[in-house]
């Protein structure tokens, strides 16, 4: 019988876990990337919520799918069919999903044969995420199907806003804020938050491997975790900086020669369904894009890929960006008129109430950005404009170019506004808020 897959994620994490040696704890993640293997340079195809788990989930580029924006305002898959639970279940897996799924207005939509979910008010995220983790670990210790199974385990955490940290959990006085912010009194208590909710997410993942070993499917069973993208603060989150577009990415299976190892390959999510593919026997389909990474569980120093890509269409509001970025370059390239900050497409936070405040709506923001990431791996220092660099700067353009033409990328098509699908809804550019009065 073919493998069983668990597939975790969280919500807006990026690499503020404990792997990638922030002050995050999050010990049943270390464990698990001690006993599988951790990729440290794997990217989401899209730094925003609902493409990026499309991106991952159908092995393409999100706007190849139309999947442009969020599904809870009414973006949708072109062809839910490509879907991996769909894929799947045409292959003989019962299809299962505890907790959150962001493809799609309905779980039936994606293939799942049950589905569960306690959807809940953003003050009671712990009891939304426990209750998924304890339903799938029920799921797990109780399943008799002869099938093999494909579960999805989707935790609300770390998203905004974050459960308030006990007092005795953390003391924000010595916490560290993100880099991209200011060192004040509130972001350090926001960091503590984002903390707290990052325990709780860690917590869940405990809670559902601890089933799997005991239902003794461990040895049949691979495991992905991963994320959707940075976390939620000022220039992260839909962001196509590394903060907003690198992910924790770790898969654990028995026969795996790189377990506890670390691999600094180039990948993208959009990889992860055909290196499932491989591992699983499965013929590829043809919509794929990704390239399979199944070759790193021999040798985690295979270069899979010279490139990867990243993108932004619609967030709250619309925001057209795309970049390329190389083991050493990136290009970041927007697509609109507006040379401004987007305030509606950042998370409400201490950070960006500081920020406005401090004039960040007065700032420009230009239009292309080139980076030398070998010396400037804060992506500070624009090079787009420097002689020296014309060469590589024409060779990414080109490349970016090459890959929109190749998956059909609107944004070739159109011209600088991308139509949202009818009936979607929208911020204005001018918004503070994402829950300002919404465009139709």
């Amino acid at each position: 019988m073919k493998k069983n897959i668990l597939y975790l994620h969280t919500h807006d994490s990026g690499r503020y876990l404990e792997p990638f040696g922030v002050s995050v704890k999050t010990p049943n993640l270390m464990k698990l990337a001690k006993e599988g293997t951790l990729f440290r340079q794997a990217y989401c195809a899209a730094p925003t919520c609902s493409p990026s788990r499309v991106g991952l989930l159908s092995g393409q580029s999100p706007h190849s799918t139309n999947m442009l924006g969020l599904a809870q305002r009414g973006f949708q898959m072109d062809c839910y069919d490509t879907h991996l639970s769909n894929f799947l279940r045409s292959h003989g897996y019962h299809t299962c999903l505890f907790g959150v799924q962001h493809e799609a207005p309905d779980a039936a939509m994606l293939g799942y044969d049950y589905w569960f979910d306690e959807d809940c008010h953003h003050s009671e995220f712990i009891r939304r995420d426990t209750a998924a983790c304890t339903r799938a670990a029920d799921y797990l210790l109780h399943y008799q199907e002869e099938k093999p199974f494909f579960m999805s385990v989707g935790f609300i955490n770390t998203h905004r806003r974050y459960p308030e940290a006990p007092a005795d959990f953390v003391n924000p006085d010595y916490v560290k804020p993100p880099m991209t912010i200011p060192d004040t009194k509130e972001n350090r208590k926001d960091m503590a938050d984002f903390m707290y909710s990052a325990k709780i997410a860690d917590d869940s993942v405990g809670v559902v491997l601890d089933a799997l070993k005991r239902s003794g499917r461990e040895d049949d069973t691979i495991v992905i975790f991963t994320t959707d993208h940075g976390i939620a603060f000022p220039f992260m989150k839909c962001n196509c900086y590394d903060t907003g577009i690198g992910v924790t990415l770790i898969m654990k299976f028995a026969g795996n020669q790189a377990a506890g190892k670390v691999s600094d390959s180039l990948i993208s999510q959009i990889d992860v369904y055909p290196t499932l593919c491989d591992l699983l026997e499965i013929e590829k389909p043809d919509y794929l894009q990704g390239h399979s990474f199944a070759g790193l569980f021999d040798n985690p120093e295979l270069e899979i890929n010279e490139e990867v890509f990243a993108e932004v269409t619609y967030h709250a509001a619309y925001e057209p960006m795309r970049c390329i970025r190389t083991s050493r370059y990136k290009l970041i390239r927007y697509f609109d008129y507006h040379n401004g900050y987007v305030p509606a497409n950042i998370d409400a936070s201490p950070s960006k109430d500081s920020m406005i405040e401090a004039g960040l709506l007065k700032q420009t923001r230009e239009r292309e950005m080139l980076f030398d990431l070998a010396l400037d791996p804060l992506e500070r220092n624009n090079l787009v404009n420097s002689s020296d660099y014309k060469e590589v700067y024409d060779d990414l353009r080109l490349r970016l170019e090459n890959w929109m033409e190749r998956t059909g990328d609107p944004l070739l098509r159109v011209g600088y506004r991308v139509p949202k699908p009818e009936g979607a809804w929208v911020n204005r550019l001018c918004d503070l808020d994402p829950g300002c009065t919404l465009s139709e």
